[in-house]
């Protein structure tokens, strides 16, 4: 390397950023000029991957944590190689681009996850590496470490200040998950100012409480010392943290700094200010000096050279151990086994039946044998969510082979680790509590859905059948809260085999989140001699039965413990003579992914009276009742008693129902 090829390359990095940002007129220079010594100390010096294949399974993984700063990403992208032309660069957050705002997972070659909410960057990498301890553990034998990689990420005061850092990281040391590596891009500046307003606790002292190794580079244009600083992480058995002293908008001559290098285009005058200071010619703008590009570009030999020996070892791994091998690639290729369901219970009609979180755990663990892939644990309440695999031990540091989690009482960080062991080659993460929390979950549940992870959400105590706890606990607006959430499917299953039904549409779903809710109290098992088999589940809304000696005059439609009740009332409605449709209702999404057609022979147009019960809110019934349907819903909280009570006195019971019933039918 020439005396001047480091610092035109880190100039690369910044202005090939900054000319973009101005030409978009729009985005965030302060990061990609401030980072670029630690991006290209990382990229050059330490980062393992292929830009010629960006899905190499033993890759290691880089986190733009602080998504703000996508050009940085997009920067180090084009210059080592990946499928991203210049084009794309100059199109900067266009329509149609594939270099939005924030870095999308699955949209941009290279991008390993969606970043832009502070911290989920950080919080998702835990479940990479955790992904990454656990496929090692199971996979690697002596002489073969088919599974070796770290998790690598940028991270920024505003990372580091969001609660669901603070659980994940928590987690991360509690269990020494020693391949994460984050530099802190630590420039003390946020979009109000110095951090000192808001934000003046020791960071690296709070790591070193969590359980991290932690260093302090002074200069965070030293590429040097932040080379010896990552190569002393990666020999240390914890998570580590290395404090980079940067400057925000580093060369802008009156921004840099400061919070107006944060959010904005610099302009042409103090974007051209800091090229003179810098050294870079004025024009042309998006230069690449041919060296520096051949430099950068040498990325594109070493990720081949490092691929080949890495398919080369795993040719060798398919001799020593065929089954293994066999397995792992099934797993990284998202494909499930030949006759996983087979063994999934068939659960007898049963009028006491049972309640559906326990029907769950029986499901869960039926499935747990047949595929490895699947694993996950809850949120400190395995007991009650009924997720323990049994026989099986926890993920800890000891045991990393263990398929239980322990997540502790962190919803929100347990969210976004989910997603990164989802997005991680090929596992079948699960994550469980109450509903009522899926509140503290919803940013990582919205990623997921908007990223396409497909972790499996299990939600217990549906509903104001959970009693007691009251209205805290009462989930009212959670599902139409998660049914607001694009590719999200929810389910909320009617009875056990309906449950069973439903874990088979989470595990075969690989594009999406899949949340499933459940309820504490026993409902009875359906007979289905007499009603439609469960696996119409599949099709979001089915109809049970048709009662009576002609043709449906009204339409009673509920989902999850609600069901029982309809068909109790139905059965009474039917004895004065009224032919009634029962309509188990499971998932508004999957029953509005089918065609019109299906949808109207369940939803007869014809029929006008339409009941819908549903033990939550309204909002969103009336595109399925019509205009001149009804509901019994929930549109306020509930109380606490036992849920016999609530159900009477909120009118959750047949009879109201069936009153409900006859004055719609005389309108």
């Amino acid at each position: 390397m020439t005396p001047d090829l480091l610092p035109r390359a880190l100039n690369t990095i910044r202005f090939l950023s900054a000319d973009a940002v101005q030409k978009a007129n729009s985005g965030h220079p302060g990061l990609p000029m401030g980072g670029a010594a630690m991006a290209y100390a990382l990229w050059m010096r330490h980062l393992h991957h292929n830009p010629a294949n960006p899905h190499w399974l033993n890759r290691d993984r880089f986190i733009l944590s602080g998504g703000h700063g996508s050009m940085l990403l997009y920067s180090l992208l084009h210059l080592t190689g990946y499928d991203l032309s210049l084009e794309q660069i100059q199109n900067f957050r266009q329509w149609g681009s594939l270099t939005p705002g924030h870095p999308e997972h699955g949209l941009t070659p290279g991008v390993e996850i969606t970043t832009g909410p502070l911290g989920q960057g950080l919080a998702t990498g835990v479940g990479i590496a955790i992904a990454e301890r656990y496929l090692a553990a199971r996979y690697n034998r002596p002489g073969h470490d088919i599974v070796n990689h770290y998790t690598y990420g940028i991270v920024t005061d505003g990372d580091l200040m969001e609660g669901v850092a603070s659980e994940a990281a928590s987690l991360a040391g509690h269990l020494r998950l020693g391949k994460i590596i984050y530099l802190y891009d630590d420039n003390h500046i946020s979009i109000e100012g110095n951090t000192a307003i808001a934000f003046t606790e020791d960071r690296a002292a709070r790591f070193d409480a969590y359980g991290w190794h932690t260093q302090i580079v002074p200069d965070g244009n030293d590429v040097e010392a932040i080379d010896l600083a990552i190569e002393a992480a990666k020999v240390d058995p914890r998570p580590s943290l290395i404090l980079c002293r940067t400057t925000i908008g580093f060369g802008l001559p009156t921004r840099a700094g400061t919070e107006k290098a944060h959010g904005e285009p610099p302009g042409d005058k103090e974007l051209n200010g800091a090229k003179e200071k810098l050294g870079w010619p004025l024009e042309p703008r998006f230069l690449i000096p041919g060296d520096v590009l051949e430099h950068f570009r040498e990325s594109l030999d070493r990720g081949a050279e490092w691929e080949k020996t890495w398919n080369d070892a795993l040719t060798a791994y398919r001799d020593a151990h065929p089954d293994l091998a066999a397995e792992l690639e099934r797993i990284a290729s998202r494909t499930l086994p030949e006759g996983w369901a087979a063994s999934l219970p068939v659960f007898p009609a049963d009028q006491k039946g049972v309640a559906t979180r326990n029907a769950s755990g029986k499901v869960l663990n039926a499935l747990a044998p047949h595929l490895p892939e699947l694993l996950g644990g809850s949120a400190d309440l395995a007991g009650s969510t009924k997720t323990w695999l049994d026989g099986l031990p926890a993920f800890q540091a000891e045991t990393p082979s263990g398929r239980n989690f322990h997540f502790g009482v962190r919803e929100h960080g347990m969210g976004a680790i989910l997603n990164g062991m989802a997005v991680h080659s090929g596992l079948i993460p699960y994550g469980a509590t109450f509903l009522v929390f899926a509140d503290y979950a919803r940013p990582a549940i919205r990623l997921a859905a908007l990223s396409h992870y497909a972790p499996i959400w299990v939600f217990t105590h549906d509903s104001i059948g959970l009693g007691e706890d009251g209205p805290t606990h009462q989930p009212v607006e959670h599902l139409a809260s998660l049914r607001a959430i694009p590719n999200l499917v929810t389910l909320r299953p009617a009875d056990a085999n309906e449950t069973a039904e439903a874990w088979k549409v989470a595990i075969a779903r690989r594009n999406g989140p899949t949340a499933l809710a459940l309820t504490r109290q026993n409902v009875p098992t359906l007979d289905r001699e007499i009603f439609a088999p469960a696996s119409e589940l599949q099709k979001g809304a089915y109809v049970l039965a048709d009662l009576g000696d002609g043709d449906p005059e009204l339409i009673l439609m509920a989902s999850g413990s609600e069901v029982g009740l309809i068909i109790e009332a139905g059965f009474n409605l039917m004895a004065e003579g009224i032919n009634v449709r029962l309509v188990s209702f499971p998932s508004w999404e999957l029953f509005k992914q089918q065609p019109a057609e299906y949808r109207d022979t369940v939803l007869l147009p014809n029929v006008t009276a339409r009941l819908a019960v549903e033990a939550g809110i309204s909002m969103g019934w009336e595109q399925w009742v019509g205009a001149q349907g009804a509901m019994i819903t929930l549109d306020h909280f509930g109380a606490s008693a036992p849920y016999e009570v609530l159900y009477e006195q909120f009118g959750f019971t047949p009879k109201n129902i069936a009153k409900v019933a006859m004055e719609l039918l005389k309108r």
